[in-house]
């Protein structure tokens, strides 16, 4: 089991799903947050508009995939949040110890679904 964290760029979130669902991938959290990388504080015009300070918006996705789903979900994410541009995102793979469906008991691999 793996725990995949993205963080991608708030306009291509919408391209990232539907190749997720495609790949058959559909337990996805998102959240809006904030954060920088190479930019650092440099205000500059990204995507048409100018991004002042030192945080610019993105989207974290947090995905748990039994490990036949990851190669998948990489590959989604990856042809869906690519632009080229400064600023696409990152993707952390991480091992998952343990995974509990609170509703059944459930754990484990069957708990991932």
């Amino acid at each position: 089991m793996k725990y995949i964290v993205a963080i991608i760029q708030p306009d291509r979130m919408d391209e990232v799903l539907e190749r997720l669902t495609a790949s058959k991938v559909h337990l996805v959290t998102a959240s809006s947050v904030m954060g920088r990388g190479r930019q650092g504080g440099i205000a500059q015009v990204y995507r048409s508009h100018k991004e002042a300070g030192t945080l610019l918006k993105k989207m974290k996705l947090e995905i748990a995939v039994n490990d036949d789903y990851v190669k998948p979900a990489i590959e989604a994410i990856t042809g869906a949040a690519r632009t080229g541009e400064v600023g696409d995102g990152k993707i952390f793979v991480l091992d998952l110890q343990q995974c509990i469906r609170i509703r059944t008991g459930e754990t484990g691999h069957e708990a991932i679904g």
